[in-house]
């Protein structure tokens, strides 16, 4: 069975429990190794690893990136995990499991900075790379062995290593005949992990599962299949396309086919953005109307912002609210004209604001923009609105004083917080 050290890249005989050359025991085996080209790479416990790499004194506590008691887990480290800390969990909650936790507000340029080098190794390795998020991305290999000299499970393990050497943080690597299942393999081994799903087992792999393993099976779907008598992937595997269909709507042959490892989807690196947003959570539950005006215009300019940067502009907006219970809302609607100006972004997303703001006390507002549009055809003005021109003109001039001067040379008074 093809076996490759993790350590020195070297294939080893398959009767040896360790490297020949190195002494290693970090070894992968499958009959596949050496044929897969798909990789799922995920960074593990990205923010929390990279702030141990800053603060090694951080390395043997637990570590927890986030808000304040009212904000929510953006990541923690695998000793904070061991007590049963989660990725969106609610900080209180957190503290609660893991009382002496270091807790450390999100730098997200420094973040953002790491991804980077990381995405330019990948790149290095194959123009087929798709980002997922800043810490995740798929990678399709095929053609390119006779390039490195290497069959893609080396170059990936040689990959590893280099993140190691040269971010100083580690990542996990799932290795299949197609996305699907190298995100469910990344997610055996973490973290510093190498696992292999061979196309040939992964119906057989997956038939015992619950159906919660798969990617987009939410509560709410696993009550639904529950239900109708399906707790594992094995038994949603059986379904035709038809009977699939007939149980669960135009979405049911494609959960059928999953459930078998089937997956069609190309690694796409100009995957496009489907949606952009923005969100506060509030160091207090608020209610009134004029009180959550102030948060929602400041994340409508930052929306405005993010749209800039991306060069989109937004066709409609989603309102997001989180109730002090969190219960989650969303309210959405369309725009007659695309934009990225701030003020028209509030102006249509106030109203449904003012619909929703009955009394309930809430925890977090965002905004959104959803669908998408090309920036060029944003804020061009009609006879509806001549003066959107304008009103882009001074947008533009507000953010040069803001990149020159800092965010707080130039604000409006709506976005002012109110003075404790």
């Amino acid at each position: 069975m093809p076996c490759l050290c993790r350590d020195c890249f070297r294939e080893v005989p398959e009767a040896r429990g360790t490297c020949a050359a190195c002494g290693s025991r970090r070894l992968v085996r499958h009959p596949e190794l050496f044929t897969l080209t798909v990789a799922h790479v995920d960074c593990d416990a990205f923010y929390a690893s990279i702030e141990k790499r800053d603060r090694p004194e951080l390395l043997a506590l637990p570590v927890i990136v986030g808000g304040g008691r009212r904000g929510v887990v953006s990541a923690a480290c695998y000793i904070a995990r061991t007590r049963g800390v989660r990725s969106a969990m609610p900080m209180f909650k957190a503290l609660a499991l893991c009382p002496d936790a270091v807790v450390i507000k999100p730098d997200m340029a420094k973040y953002a900075a790491a991804a980077r080098q990381i995405r330019g190794l990948m790149e290095r390795l194959t123009p087929l790379v798709q980002p997922l998020s800043i810490d995740e991305a798929v990678l399709d290999l095929r053609g390119t062995a006779a390039l490195h000299r290497a069959p893609p499970a080396a170059v990936l393990a040689r990959f590893a290593r280099a993140v190691e050497m040269q971010v100083g943080v580690t990542v996990s690597i799932g290795l299949a005949a197609n996305r699907l299942m190298g995100k469910l393999a990344a997610e055996r081994d973490k973290p510093r992990g190498f696992a292999v799903i061979g196309g040939a087992e992964a119906a057989d792999w997956l038939a015992p599962q619950p159906v919660t393993l798969l990617p987009g099976v939410g509560p709410a779907l696993a009550r639904k299949l529950e239900s109708a008598g399906f707790t594992r992937l094995g038994q949603l595997a059986t379904l035709n396309p038809l009977e699939a269909a007939r149980r669960f709507g135009e979405d049911g042959p494609g959960l059928a086919a999953r459930a078998r490892g089937e997956d069609k989807r190309p690694v796409n690196p100009e995957r496009e953005t489907k949606s952009i947003s923005a969100e506060t959570t509030f160091d207090r539950d608020l209610a009134a109307v004029a009180e959550l005006e102030a948060p929602l215009w400041r994340m409508c300019e930052k929306l405005a912002r993010r749209l800039r940067e991306k060069e989109l502009a937004a066709a409609g907006v989603v309102l997001k609210l989180k109730t002090a219970g969190f219960a989650l809302r969303t309210r959405n609607a369309r725009l007659p004209s695309p934009t990225r100006l701030p003020e028209t972004l509030f102006a249509a997303a106030r109203p449904l604001l003012l619909r929703e703001a009955d009394g309930t006390a809430f925890r977090l507002i965002g905004i959104g923009a959803q669908p998408l549009a090309p920036a060029a055809g944003a804020d061009r003005g009609d006879l509806a609105d001549p003066e959107a021109p304008k009103r882009a003109a001074r947008w533009q001039a507000v953010e040069a004083l803001r990149a020159r001067f800092g965010e707080a040379a130039v604000m409006q008074g709506r976005g002012l917080k109110p003075r404790a």
